[in-house]
């Protein structure tokens, strides 16, 4: 799917979220990512395989 040169990262690898933007939809909370990932603004991730990426929670120190 990636045209660039040097290649985003794949779908599959842990760095995924570093792959060139596509598509950007602010007003509706989400963007598409030149691997297939839908990235949500909750941090939320959809591959495209259909495998859900929970959001990441981060909790604010007592």
């Amino acid at each position: 799917m990636c045209q660039h040169q040097p290649p985003c990262p794949s779908a599959e690898s842990t760095d995924r979220e570093a792959a060139h933007l596509v598509a950007h939809h602010p007003e509706q909370g989400w963007s598409l990512l030149c691997n297939g990932v839908l990235l949500f603004e909750d941090t939320g991730e959809l591959l495209p395989d259909g495998q859900v990426i929970a959001p990441t929670r981060v909790t604010a120190a007592a």
